[in-house]
């Protein structure tokens, strides 16, 4: 196994204190990984007329679920 030592700094001209460089070769998964997919997000990107009027997610997932309650039965029916 190739081990480097701790005090050696992979770049000279880096101000960090030996202790804070981090050994991404030990890296555990985190146990509560899971838990944090129960919630998934999805990224929509907003023209910028858009995004100037809708200025946080809320505000707009409030608009778009006002939208789904108000869509014709047979509208949601057929995207199913």
């Amino acid at each position: 196994m190739n081990k480097k030592p701790f005090d050696e700094s992979p770049n000279p001209e880096d101000e960090l204190l030996p202790e804070y460089h981090f050994d991404y070769q030990r890296v555990k998964r985190n146990r509560f990984a899971a838990q944090s997919l129960k919630r998934r997000m999805t990224v929509v990107v907003l023209d910028e007329d858009v995004a100037e009027f809708f200025t946080t997610s809320e505000s707009v997932n409030k608009v778009l679920r006002a939208l789904i309650e108000a869509m014709p039965q047979a509208a949601s029916d057929e995207t199913a």
